[in-house]
């Protein structure tokens, strides 16, 4: 129940103020709240979880039973090894068994619902009202700011326990603790925005800079009129950004796209490719192309060349491939050449396709201003940052999501 603070401008005191309604913000409320704390929880949308709601084509892939730190990057490749350990899939997956979800894994340990997102949703609002929890919707936040700045009756004011104001459009907050959920910049046609680190740097904390994360990647001119008339063809491949020491590789599948590649295999790699970098693909893995052409008696030509490249790749990609990169001759050299090429295919992206598309956002406030147990700030007591903001980004298939998780409950057992 929200305290009404009989003041003059009717400021409602609580003990925790969380700041966005996505995933992390949810469970860093539910947390709160069973621990007797008095939470609110802030969203500007008209509903909460709207990234729930759309992710996994709608069915919510709500975690990875195989996460480990070694799955998420970050200036830190430490730091999420806390946070992880003390919220694991397995006990996001005890809240899904609770309400009686039906799931299913997928490749590579993803769990996703069975029927809707809704699902995931609705369980983390009922959490939120039994945990005591008060939501609003459609609400902006308008400015954050130490409490000791206000001026008002002193005699009203505890300001050990309400460090914090914070001004929105549905009234004013002072609380102890602040928890910023404000997500990253990806999908502002979602209401995405720069708010989380517009407060951290408000407050004096470092922010590394951001970029598109899990994101399609755009062929330049030449590549675009060589292939993207092939959109829609998609292939298994080995990929990997060029710059990444040792690189990071990924085996799953590559589309191409009316403006370049997309498909797991190249948005797992976009997390870690730089502009001016190359995109390093094996488009045969596990496959000799070229076996068939050293066969005794063997033909060696267009048309048997076609032949062995239909075997492994859509029809149209194999004949476009031999049009494009054609063995420079039928010698034993040139068919080593050829082969190569297949599996050391480099292109030099012209650049992403930016926030509108991209699933997540990397960099984010600094972790080496956070503590890793309880995601505060070190220089802030009383201020939590949590999920997307932060500079820790998950690969592709619901890694994500259990940072959100992992990072909202110890800000949640905390604030």
């Amino acid at each position: 129940m929200i305290v009404i603070l009989e003041a003059e401008d009717s400021v409602h005191t609580v003990d925790v103020v969380v700041l966005g309604a996505g995933a992390a913000g949810l469970m860093c409320a539910i947390e709160a709240g069973r621990r007797g704390r008095r939470v609110i929880l802030l969203d500007h949308a008209e509903r909460i979880g709207k990234k729930i709601l759309i992710s996994g084509g709608g069915r919510c892939n709500f975690t990875n039973v195989n996460t480990r730190a070694e799955n998420f990057f970050s200036a830190n490749p430490h730091f999420a090894k806390s946070a992880l350990a003390r919220f694991t899939p397995a006990d996001f997956l005890a809240l899904v068994e609770k309400y009686r979800i039906p799931y299913h894994e997928k490749t590579l340990g993803q769990l996703f619902c069975d029927r809707s997102a809704q699902e995931i949703v609705t369980l983390l609002e009922r959490e939120c009202r039994d945990a005591g929890v008060r939501i609003l919707t459609a609400t902006k936040i308008d400015r954050v700011y130490r409490a000791a700045s206000i001026a008002g009756p002193a005699n009203l004011v505890d300001l050990t326990n309400h460090r914090f104001a914070v001004e929105t459009s549905a009234g004013a907050f002072r609380a102890g603790s602040v928890v910023i959920a404000t997500g990253g910049l990806s999908i502002p046609k979602m209401g995405a925005s720069g708010l989380g680190y517009e407060i951290a740097a408000q407050f004096g904390l470092n922010i590394l800079p951001c970029r598109p994360a899990l994101v399609p990647l755009v062929f330049d001119p030449q590549d675009h009129g060589r292939w993207c008339d092939l959109s829609g063809v998609s292939t298994e491949v080995f990929a990997a950004a060029s710059g990444t020491k040792p690189p990071v590789r990924f085996r799953e599948k590559m589309l191409i796209t009316h403006r370049g590649l997309s498909g797991p295999a190249i948005l797992q790699a976009s997390s870690y490719w730089q502009p001016g970098e190359s995109l390093e693909l094996d488009l045969a893995p596990d496959a000799k192309i070229t076996a068939s052409l050293y066969a005794r008696n063997a033909r060696r030509d267009n048309a048997s060349a076609t032949l062995a490249l239909r075997a492994v790749f859509p029809a149209r990609f194999a004949e476009r491939w031999l049009a494009v990169s054609p063995p420079a001759g039928w010698t034993n050299a040139a068919l080593e050449q050829f082969e190569c090429s297949i599996h050391e295919w480099r292109i030099l992206p012209a650049g992403t396709e930016g926030y509108a598309k991209a699933e997540v956002t990397a960099g984010g406030v600094d972790t080496a201003e956070l503590d890793a147990k309880t995601m505060e700030s070190r220089r802030v007591p009383g201020l939590y940052f949590i999920g997307e903001v932060v500079d820790v980004t998950g690969w592709l298939g619901g890694y994500n999501f259990q940072w959100a998780w992992a990072s909202g409950a110890s800000a949640g057992r905390s604030a």
